[in-house]
């Protein structure tokens, strides 16, 4: 079900790149996402680091991250959205700032 995210995902690129203020990373601890990723998301998706990325599904969050259209936006945006395969969780600012941030720091540079 990865295809499902990517039109989402397409459309942060597009609005990424045309405005470039949008673009700015979204400040948020990893280490505190990292800790919110293994309570609320870990029953589902694989969170921790990995080597090689899976091809599961649901998908890694190591598999999220080295997708070259995951940015912050995004991912705020996919947090933000109702999902058909995920609970309808809310979620705050705060927290959502520190699940991109986790993930972000999972992107093989």
């Amino acid at each position: 079900m990865r295809w499902m995210i990517l039109p989402y995902l397409v459309l942060a690129a597009i609005l990424a790149a045309q405005f470039p203020a949008l673009s700015q990373p979204i400040v948020g601890d990893s280490m505190t996402g990292r800790e919110i990723a293994t309570t609320r998301c870990s029953s589902c998706h694989r969170v921790l680091p990995m080597t090689l990325a899976d091809k599961a599904d649901p998908p890694s969050f190591q598999s999220l991250a080295d997708l070259p259209s995951t940015t912050g936006i995004s991912l705020n945006a996919f947090l933000h959205s109702d999902h058909k395969n995920m609970p309808n969780f809310i979620i705050s600012s705060a927290d959502s700032n520190d699940l991109i941030a986790y993930i972000l720091s999972l992107k093989k540079h």
